[in-house]
């Protein structure tokens, strides 16, 4: 049996493990919160190097892309430096894979109308594959980086103008700490503080990191669609509760929940044996085609959008 493990700057009150079964290997896949805590982080990254057959990086990102550019958090980098032997990852692999494939998912399998179709993407800088997949499609697309990451109303709605911010921006917002941007530890467990409720109203669709999208989410989300990962049972029922339409997560269930991409990206590099920096993205098209991993979808009532 493998055992993955995703070592999360969350809380860990979303602790959870699940033994899942692919392509004939049994997996043993678990995540550890770390409330907030990059030193603890680093101190169970070193105790798990060498012990387990591949570590993910929850809750945080090593690198965040626009356009052709690839830009490193310092935090990220700290954590991903702190492991010497088990192979280590983030997510973002499959985030320039499976997330494409889940818009495809909406449009193709669930019938779902793209082109010219109002979407709040709340965070992209982490999710460019499924930004730009949208943008492809032909949707409106409105880039919430600044607003969700930053507590800025700065709307963004063109893929040229974000990756010029994201250019200019980026290389000094690396450098500052990462619960900076991000909400970590305990701040995962709070009431959402209801703020900006005109972006979320514009929206048929709503996508991106749910802890993003969480922080600011209004009492109510009816007739929308949500495109997103890393649920509890109790996110979807707050979801079901502000009258969601629909609710598709970019990863399949596993043991009642969607685990985050750090996890299945995990499981994808000890199933092919690599260090991540030898993996490339060859290996998890052709590893997502054999396992034919669909999105969890949820329908809650009757969708507006399509």
């Amino acid at each position: 049996m493998k055992h993955v493990v995703s070592v999360s700057l969350g809380s860990s009150s979303r602790d959870h493990r699940a033994r899942v079964e692919l392509l004939g290997e049994t997996f043993e896949l678990e995540r550890i919160g770390m409330d907030g805590s990059i030193d603890r982080a680093t101190k169970k990254l070193q105790e798990l190097d060498g012990t387990v057959d591949a570590i993910g990086l929850g809750g945080i990102d090593v690198y965040l892309y626009a356009g052709n550019k690839r830009f490193a958090l310092r935090d990220g980098v700290r954590l991903l430096e702190a492991v010497k032997k088990t192979p280590v990852v983030d997510g973002s692999g499959l985030k320039n894979t499976l997330e494409r494939k889940a818009v495809a998912f909406l449009r193709d399998d669930l019938g779902v109308r793209l082109e010219g179709t109002p979407i709040l993407m709340v965070s992209a800088l982490d999710r460019f594959g499924m930004a730009q997949a949208f943008v492809d499609a032909g949707a409106d697309v409105l880039f919430g980086d600044f607003i969700f990451a930053l507590d800025l109303d700065k709307p963004v709605r063109g893929l040229a103008e974000f990756e010029a911010l994201a250019e200019r921006y980026l290389p000094d917002a690396c450098k500052l700490p990462f619960q900076f941007f991000y909400p970590t530890g305990k701040k995962q467990d709070r009431p959402p503080q209801p703020k900006y409720p005109e972006y979320y109203a514009q929206a048929d669709i709503i996508a991106g990191d749910f802890h993003f999208m969480r922080q600011f989410m209004p009492d109510r989300l009816d007739g929308k669609i949500v495109l997103t990962n890393t649920l509890t049972e109790r996110d979807v029922e707050s979801l079901r509760a502000r009258g969601v339409a629909r609710l598709v997560t970019t990863t399949p269930e596993f043991g009642g929940r969607s685990f985050g991409t750090n996890v299945i990206e995990a499981a994808l590099v000890a199933l092919l044996g690599k260090r991540w920096s030898d993996v490339t993205t060859d290996d998890y098209a052709g590893l997502l085609d054999r396992l034919a991993l669909r999105p969890r979808v949820i329908e809650f009532t009757a969708t507006t959008a399509g």
